[in-house]
């Protein structure tokens, strides 16, 4: 006599998931959220906004060799004279202050250090900002990390539910007559093997909640899983030319090596002037009081201004101006290669991550429909067992394929998700409101 299995908790799987899901998205935290802890928390983001602050000050300290620079100096003294020749003994006063004043009036090498100054404004936005790309991707990648392990672990303990169900009906039907042995054994080789992939899992998603914890500084972050059914939209623009352009004229890396070219250019000017004469305006105003002198015990008091031209011109100086240009010279060429080198970096980089997201969109379409074959084929075969047609393998494997499917379906989710930001990021366009189209698909 042949008795049927019970009824199979597969079907309620999607159902638990959500109510799980839901329950667990009270508390849970979006990207954006998580986004904005990261970025007060975060210490190499830190790190970075101290780096801009001090660019900017060095850029600031630039501009001291144009403007003006002003000196005040005192000096106080007594002198006690014994003469051997007479035999009076004098003991007299002196004070004296002086305030020097000089303003550069042709200094090519100041002017140059001027310009170089302010190149470190630039310099310092682009670091800021690639810094901060980078930030929005750590924190991308550590939330959906947490939120594809969380996944492989419902799946995980979904597939032991499942063989767990199979192994009852495989041993019931074993006892009525109606199965051998191997089916029950078959069971139970994959019931153990699926016990062993929760545990892995389990730790995986323990040590991704770590990392994700460590980067936005709170204990429990709890991300919100993706709302279902999930839409994915379509790269725009849809043109990886486009895409290409964008990252020559907004990559912070390339906005960087720019910087670093014209500071070179400047450096070789700095170089050439080296052997240009250099003219200043000084002035100066010095007031003495004398209470007596070596000669006389009247009080004097002297006050002189001065004011006048300062000129210098360099003649030789043992070929070391030469040397200099040829060194900077050298210098700026390989600035100039090194930007090319990069653009050409950017650019593949630019492609690749174009082509991987619409790799990935393809891909999840795939897998949509693998999983929708896998769940027909596992029903078939469910079917097919219990009249008798199919064994128990055919079964487990099914059930296998299917949860497999779910997980890669899942992931690949995901992908195209950081795919998008990562893409953003290769052309130099990544912001923090870039965010926003992630976080409305995720749970409310």
């Amino acid at each position: 006599m042949y008795r049927s299995s019970p009824p199979s908790t597969l079907r309620l799987i999607p159902l638990l998931l959500a109510l799980a899901g839901t329950t667990a998205s009270v508390q849970a935290q979006s990207l954006v959220d998580l986004y904005t802890a990261a970025r007060g928390f975060d210490a190499s983001y830190q790190s970075a906004k101290s780096q801009y602050d001090a660019s900017l000050a060095r850029g600031e300290q630039a501009k001291a060799g144009m403007l003006p620079t002003v000196g005040l100096s005192a000096v106080a003294s007594q002198t006690t004279q014994d003469s051997s020749i007479s035999s009076q003994n004098r003991t007299y006063n002196t004070q004296s202050a002086t305030i020097a004043a000089s303003q550069p009036l042709y200094r090519p090498v100041n002017w140059a250090n001027y310009e170089q100054g302010k190149k470190q404004l630039d310099l310092a936005q682009a670091q800021l900002l690639q810094a901060e790309q980078d930030l929005i991707v750590r924190v991308s990648q550590a939330y959906f990390d947490v939120l594809a392990s969380t996944d492989t672990l419902a799946f995980v303990r979904s597939q032991k539910a499942a063989v767990a169900e199979q192994l009852a009906s495989a041993k019931r039907n074993f006892e009525v007559g109606t199965s051998t042995i191997t089916d029950s054994r078959e069971a139970q080789a994959r019931f153990d093997l699926v016990v062993a992939q929760e545990l892995a899992a389990d730790n995986d998603l323990r040590v991704k909640k770590i990392a994700l914890n460590q980067l936005v500084g709170q204990a429990n972050a709890e991300p919100k899983p993706l709302l279902a059914p999930v839409q994915l939209k379509e790269v725009e623009p849809a043109d990886v030319d486009q895409w290409v352009r964008q990252s020559e004229s907004s990559h912070p890396g390339l906005k960087q090596l720019e910087v670093a070219l014209d500071v070179a250019k400047l450096e070789t000017q700095k170089a050439q002037a080296g052997h240009k004469p250099t003219l200043d305006l000084t002035g100066s105003y010095t007031s003495v009081n004398n209470n007596g002198s070596s000669t006389s015990s009247s009080d004097v008091r002297i006050n002189q201004g001065v004011i006048g031209l300062s000129f210098n011109l360099p003649l030789f100086a043992g070929f070391a101006v030469q040397n200099r240009v040829r060194e900077t010279l050298a210098l700026e060429d390989k600035a100039r290669t090194d930007l090319e080198a990069s653009k050409r970096t950017v650019a593949q980089g630019a492609r690749t991550a174009y082509f991987g997201v619409q790799s990935g969109l393809g891909q999840v379409k795939a897998f949509e429909a693998a999983e929708a074959s896998s769940q027909s084929a596992l029903d078939a075969n469910k079917l097919g067992y219990q009249v008798g047609v199919r064994i128990n393998i055919d079964v487990l494997n099914s059930q296998s394929q299917l949860f497999d499917t779910k997980a890669k379906l899942a992931k690949a989710r995901y992908d195209v998700l950081m795919g998008g930001l990562k893409l953003r990021q290769a052309s130099g366009t990544l912001k923090a409101d870039d965010l926003q189209p992630v976080n409305a698909l995720l749970a409310k």
